[in-house]
């Protein structure tokens, strides 16, 4: 019987993803992982962790994260490679060509209409419908598989705009889309995004705890949960039914999350590092 594995990020936890993979003797040839993004920085094997997912082509889908869209930018000499990002392995690999290629092909949402099930790895805006999201995230996906995406990535760093409007084009437009949903944690009660804050203030709340039409559905289109990461600082824990945080924060010391779908049960498999910092929220 084929499962679905849901894996938070795993930020180049190598060691740990095979770990949690033996406890529920994963079968590439009939299960089926996805990823939330992230998958590289920060831990000490990003390499091997997009050579492996790669590796399982159908098998596996994955979204991309913030730490992703960073990799691309500086394989495009746009951002700085930092040490604390630990990519150089990556960076000078033989296949790194290869793996830039395939990962500025993946998604930034994925949608399974069987399981009623959607994956983004921050999330996705409360003032977007499920037919909205699926229109901006293609979007971005058309302009990163394109020739043109280091003229995007040079353009996506920034904060604004913040506010959905179906009138937003051009780079403001994709800008909005990937701070949705690759950076996206706290809104304002219109919707608006804050993309400053990581502890909770007084006038901010989780994307996750405003009415989200995608989760809710209506007469035409049912709910669809909403499976995340990005958030550590979370531990998994405080979100309303059909929205699941699945970053634990594996880099920082905490654990590597993994969540069946068909059972909702829930794996888990701690940090394997000695001496990493505390639990970051980036």
């Amino acid at each position: 019987m084929m499962s679905t594995y849901l894996i938070g990020d795993v930020h180049g936890c190598f060691d740990e993803l095979m770990a949690l993979l033996v406890q529920v003797s994963f079968n590439p040839a009939h299960d089926r992982l996805w990823f939330t993004g992230d998958l590289v920085a920060r831990g000490p094997a990003s390499l091997e962790v997009l050579r492996y997912v790669r590796s399982l082509g159908p098998a596996a889908q994955m979204v991309l994260g913030n730490h992703d869209l960073h990799l691309l930018a500086v394989y495009a000499g746009i951002s700085r490679n930092k040490p604390k990002d630990r990519l150089n392995d990556l960076l000078n690999a033989r296949d790194v060509n290869t793996l830039i290629n395939w990962l500025r092909r993946q998604p930034v949402m994925l949608v399974d209409n069987d399981l009623k099930l959607v994956m983004a790895h921050a999330g996705v805006t409360p003032q977007w419908d499920l037919e909205t999201a699926q229109l901006c995230a293609r979007e971005v996906e058309a302009i990163l598989s394109s020739d043109s995406y280091p003229l995007f990535l040079d353009a996506m760093y920034g904060d604004m705009p913040n506010h959905w409007s179906p009138e937003l084009s051009g780079l403001p437009r994709l800008r909005f889309s990937t701070n949705v949903f690759t950076r996206m944690r706290y809104c304002f009660s219109g919707g608006q995004l804050d993309m400053i804050c990581k502890e909770a203030p007084s006038l901010l709340k989780p994307w996750f705890y405003l009415p989200s039409p995608v989760v809710e559905g209506n007469a035409e289109t049912p709910g669809y949960a909403i499976a995340f990461g990005h958030w550590a600082s979370l531990e998994g824990k405080g979100t309303p039914d059909n929205i699941y945080a699945l970053d634990t924060g594996c880099c920082w010391g905490g654990e590597l999350t993994m969540l069946r779908w068909e059972d909702k049960q829930v794996f888990t498999q701690p940090s394997l590092a000695q001496g990493v910092a505390a639990v970051g929220a980036e």
